[in-house]
């Protein structure tokens, strides 16, 4: 579903707030969604190449079981590497929050609900 004009205009507002608010980390997820994209893309290449080389080695000396490991290894790590990756702010977290991203939150909440009360 596409956003709105006003949507999107409020999205642009709340991007710039996080870059202004904490211009590291708004450039370390960034930085850090492109190169897991990148590493999950490679992972899938070089996984399905592996799982077909066993699909053939299992062909080749008449071993079923091992054909269907090479399969299900094939589509297992395609499925991962191929997949769209989770947003950043969808990861396990491995240290807390900054307590600055509450502040902002907040602020934005604020916002959203005074530009709903002028609209009524």
């Amino acid at each position: 579903m596409a956003l709105s004009e006003r949507e999107q205009k409020l999205l642009e507002q709340m991007e710039q707030a996080l870059y202004a608010e904490d211009p590291r980390f708004a450039s370390r997820i960034r930085t850090q969604s492109a190169s897991r994209s990148r590493r999950r893309l490679l992972i899938g290449v070089v996984g399905v190449l592996l799982g077909l080389g066993l699909v053939l080695l299992g062909v080749l000396n008449q071993q079923i079981w091992l054909g269907a490991v090479g399969f299900l290894a094939m589509v297992g790590v395609a499925v991962y590497g191929f997949a769209p990756a989770r947003p950043a702010d969808e990861q396990p977290a491995h240290r807390p929050a900054p307590k600055a991203k509450g502040d902002v939150l907040k602020r934005f909440e604020r916002r959203w609900d005074k530009r709903e009360g002028d609209q009524s």
